[in-house]
């Protein structure tokens, strides 16, 4: 009896005992337990984060301290592979398709290197082309051709000058005069050369003949021209005569241009002398001033007609000299004429 109850007893026992031992013994890797959502996957109210912080991953916030009967070991055996890239996939990736494409303005071929051949063609051979500033050229330019009615008879005035040579150096002829009524009141030429001093200057020495009026005389003459600031062009020459007489001529033009091809030019031109010379009508002192206006229009640059009115006036001795002769001291004229260049 008593051996029945212990069989009985122990029977019990490992009846109760089983359900405990078959749980320990569970291959909890055969379980597909989901994972527990962590407090930090839960949606939080959006806050403003720190732009030097990163976002912190849902993994790295977990707390598996809450899975204490999770079996880690399936976790073990997964393949992480399929988690992330594999790196030897991105080296074998073709990464010229992310390069910057070639600017159109590159050459296609590679430029090859430089020779001392290449270096040699570079220089000019000696002897070879004069350079530019040594090379003659030509100008000439009838800058006043025009008439007018005046009161003894029509007249026709003229000036000009043109230049042949380098751009340094230069034989300059100028001349200017007028006729009235088929007379010459005045003409005189003058042969200088000229040597450039600076960019927009050039010194000029040579003769000067004076043919009207009286009888003829020669003048030595020095003096300089070119281009004052603001675009005036500008002669200034000083003369020493026969017979001790001395002259200075000064003349200054401005083109001012009202469009393209038409154009405003004033001029003032002064004279002036040492001596009296009562058979040419000239007195010393200040002896001549004129002053002008031209309006042109250049249907060509080579060729432009132009209308224009001129004052002309003696002082001091000339004047009276003047008066003697003709009683007048000045005279006003309106023009007509062209310019032309070559």
């Amino acid at each position: 009896m008593n051996t029945t109850i212990r069989l009985l007893a122990a029977a019990i026992g490992l009846a109760l005992l089983s359900p405990q031992a078959a749980a320990q013994e569970m291959d909890h890797s055969t379980m597909s337990m989901p994972m527990p959502q962590t407090s930090a996957a839960k949606k939080q109210p959006a806050k403003k984060k720190a732009p030097a912080k990163p976002k912190a991953k849902a993994s790295d916030e977990m707390d598996h301290s809450q899975m204490p009967g999770m079996d880690h070991s399936a976790m073990e055996g997964m393949d992480h592979s399929q988690m992330r890239m594999d790196q030897g996939d991105m080296q074998g990736m073709d990464h010229a398709m992310h390069q910057k494409a070639p600017a159109p303005n590159e050459p296609k071929t590679p430029i090859p290197a430089l020779t001392d051949a290449d270096r040699a063609a570079a220089v000019p051979p000696h002897g070879g082309h004069d350079m530019m500033d040594n090379a003659i050229h030509g100008y000439a330019l009838l800058n006043r051709l025009e008439t007018w009615n005046d009161s003894p008879g029509r007249g026709v005035a003229w000036e000009g000058r043109g230049w042949i040579g380098t751009d340094l150096n230069r034989a300059w002829l100028r001349t200017e005069g007028e006729r009235v009524s088929n007379r010459t009141e005045s003409a005189d030429a003058e042969i200088l050369y000229g040597h450039s001093v600076s960019p927009w200057w050039d010194v000029v020495a040579g003769v000067r003949h004076d043919s009207k009026p009286g009888d003829g005389q020669t003048f030595a003459a020095i003096g300089v021209q070119g281009l004052a600031p603001q675009k005036f062009e500008v002669e200034t020459t000083a003369y020493l005569g026969q017979r001790g007489q001395t002259a200075l001529r000064f003349e200054a033009e401005y083109e001012l241009l009202l469009t393209n091809r038409l154009i405003l030019q004033p001029l003032v031109e002064v004279n002036a002398y040492g001596k009296d010379d009562r058979l040419r009508g000239i007195g010393s002192g200040l002896s001549t001033a004129e002053a002008g206006i031209r309006l042109r229009y250049e249907f060509t640059r080579q060729f432009a007609p132009y209308i224009g009115v001129t004052r002309e006036q003696a002082f001091g001795r000339t004047a009276d000299f003047r008066r003697e002769e003709s009683g007048q001291r000045g005279d006003t004229r309106f023009v007509l004429g062209f310019r032309t260049w070559f």
